[in-house]
């Protein structure tokens, strides 16, 4: 098992920045993937920004240019920085790890969310 905590929500304005951690723990040691989803009202959960083990990354374009994923393995914590947040940006985020189960699966496993709101 491995267990996601997540930190950094919180109110902001528009134009505003704001840096999301997440640590995890457990059966940390064959970790590849970890990311971030996100889950506005009424709308569908997302994948933001995605990072694995040897540092390639992969962002939704509507936060490329925006929004910076980072990892510290040696830490097992990962880091969204998110920058010139807008209102559309506001929604619960979530970390998410992927952990290989055996050969042929792949477990992931979920945070419990973190609220960012963007004010207008």
């Amino acid at each position: 098992q491995v267990q996601l905590v997540e930190s950094g929500g919180g109110l902001v304005q528009t134009g505003e920045s704001l840096r999301l951690s997440c640590a995890a723990s457990g059966s940390i040691f064959s970790i590849n993937t970890m990311g971030w989803y996100r889950q506005a009202p009424g709308k569908q959960r997302e994948l933001v920004a995605a990072i694995t083990r040897d540092g390639s990354t992969n962002y939704s374009d509507s936060v490329k240019g925006r929004f910076t994923i980072s990892r510290d393995n040696a830490e097992n914590t990962v880091h969204l920085h998110m920058s010139s947040l807008k209102p559309e940006d506001t929604a619960v985020y979530y970390c998410v790890a992927d952990r290989p189960s055996g050969s042929r699966t792949i477990v992931r496993y979920w945070g419990q969310g973190t609220q960012v709101t963007v004010s207008s």
